[in-house]
């Protein structure tokens, strides 16, 4: 079964420098040079599932200019279907400027630009064009709530699975939880969300997500940087999925990102009931794609193709194996 993912959520254009290491307040590092490359987490995860054999509509908004330009003609190299992507006047394109040290570890700052207008009815109208093509919706927040919403509204209603990353947590995104996504937060994400619905952040990560996933009904997705990822099932059950160790981290940039993408693509050509058994199958390829990811400096430069996947996933297998506990 072919993979087929709409992925919405914002692009932008990455400066990044490579420094000794991150600056701290009022502090200037400096690098050798600054490099050029595409960014934005809806479009890195399209890139990285096109990577990983899918067949990806990618929804978005550039600015009318040549940043704007030159982001989609990436996205077009790679395969990727533009044709949802909002062009919009007297906008800039999204910009991101990151530092990253010696560790691979990164300090991002991001100017939205043409990301903070994505109109609604932009994204509820590629969702709905995407029904009965789509296995997998996979909807970021980068982009204004409002658009978020009329995804995941358009991909509910519809019928079709839908991932949430909430990168970043949002005013109202914990509002929409009841619509029943997959979400995918990283460890201080899933603080963030948890003190939304809970006044105030606790416990461990497993009872977060479980708290998560009382509003979802969905199983819940931890991302855990160098310690893989922690699945949440709709059982109760809790599977910790380990990382590969890379050959070397040289820029931990764009790792979710891949994470969520090659997730996305596994669950897209899987059993069209997302349990849990399904997620964890889904997050252990996405865990052997990022681990793969940071080898390389840039968002995209080191996201695998599908047989470095293939490969990655049955040393994984072989090598670390998966611990459950209740």
């Amino acid at each position: 079964m072919t993979a087929r993912v709409l992925v919405v959520g914002a692009v932008n254009v990455d400066v990044v420098v490579t420094a000794l290491h991150l600056p701290g307040p009022g502090e200037t590092v400096v690098g050798p040079g600054a490099a050029r490359h595409g960014g934005g987490k809806g479009a890195n995860a399209a890139v990285a599932a096109a990577r990983a054999g899918a067949e990806v509509r990618y929804c978005g908004a550039v600015g009318d200019d040549d940043a704007g330009r030159e982001a989609l003609a990436e996205l077009r190299a790679e395969g990727v279907d533009l044709t949802d992507v909002a062009v919009l006047d007297g906008v800039p394109t999204g910009t991101a400027l990151i530092v990253v040290d010696r560790r691979g570890e990164n300090q991002i700052a991001v100017g939205s630009g043409a990301n903070a207008a994505v109109p609604p009815e932009v994204t509820r109208a590629a969702v709905q064009r995407a029904a009965g093509w789509a296995g997998c919706v996979l909807v970021s927040t980068e982009i204004p709530t409002a658009a978020v919403a009329a995804a995941l509204e358009a991909a509910t209603g519809a019928g079709m699975r839908c991932v949430l990353n909430p990168a970043p947590v949002t005013d109202g995104l914990a509002e929409l939880l009841p619509l029943g996504p997959v979400v995918t937060p990283n460890a201080s994400e899933l603080a963030d969300l948890s003190s939304r619905l809970r006044a105030e952040a606790g416990g461990s990560v497993a009872d977060m997500a479980a708290g998560v996933l009382a509003r979802t009904g969905a199983p819940v997705v931890v991302t855990l940087g160098g310690d893989g990822a922690l699945v949440v099932g709709r059982d109760g059950t809790s599977t910790a999925l380990p990382a590969l160790r890379p050959t070397e981290v040289r820029d931990t940039t764009g790792a979710g990102d891949t994470f969520n993408g090659v997730l996305a693509t596994a669950l897209a050509a899987g059993p069209v009931d997302v349990a849990g058994g399904a997620v964890v199958a889904a997050s252990a390829r996405g865990v052997a794609a990022a681990s793969l990811s940071v080898e390389r400096v840039g968002a995209r430069a080191g996201m695998p193709r599908e047989d470095a996947i293939d490969a990655a996933e049955q040393r994984l297998t072989e090598v670390a194996g998966c611990s459950t506990t209740r």
